[in-house]
């Protein structure tokens, strides 16, 4: 047996940066939001009611029975697309905490898309405009909304400080794996 060697066991060994402050808190956040807007959509979900009042609305001609499956499997379906959002924003979180600027820019992203959404949906509430168009938007609703853009805007700010900044510089690429004469490959 041949043992590793020494570029090989520092790169194995190379420890990961310890992100600032700052970003472990951004990445705290992110996860937050996504929390919350899991419970936000649980909270909208448990409404079977208003489910089964809009499932009537679209579809006239379902029996009841057909009414209860359809909110039954909406309800699981939102479920199980709540839990996979929080596991999609957890990974980003982590990837951007890890130094990942592409994590940093798609969460920006997603986070910008979310507060202007955000704001469109208070706007059209307050104004009256959501209600012309026959949509009903609660006041529980628009709670979290507020709250979760809140946390997206702090979370963005955090990330975008100019102390944390050079935390996403680029580095410098791993060395190639192969690291003998072409054609020949080292073994374990």
């Amino acid at each position: 047996m041949t043992s590793p060697t020494p570029a090989r066991a520092a790169r194995a060994k190379a420890p990961k940066p310890t992100p600032p402050k700052l970003i472990d808190l951004a990445r705290w956040l992110f996860i937050l939001s996504a929390v919350v807007g899991m419970v936000r959509f649980m909270v909208l979900l448990a409404d079977r009611e208003m489910l089964i009042r809009e499932l009537r609305a679209q579809q006239p001609k379902l029996s009841q029975d057909e009414l209860d499956a359809a909110a039954t499997g909406g309800i699981l379906f939102g479920l199980l697309l709540a839990v996979g959002l929080v596991l999609v924003y957890t990974l980003l979180a982590n990837r951007m905490a890890a130094g990942r600027n592409w994590a940093r820019v798609v969460l920006t992203i997603i986070a910008v898309a979310g507060i202007f959404m955000g704001v469109v949906r208070l706007v059209a509430a307050a104004s009256g405009f959501a209600a012309a168009f026959g949509l009903s938007v609660s006041a529980v609703d628009l709670a979290f909304g507020v709250v979760t853009m809140l946390i997206d805007g702090a979370a963005v700010a955090l990330m975008y400080q100019t102390s944390v900044a050079g935390y996403f510089k680029t580095r410098p690429a791993e060395p190639p794996r192969h690291l003998g004469p072409p054609g020949v490959t080292p073994t374990a």
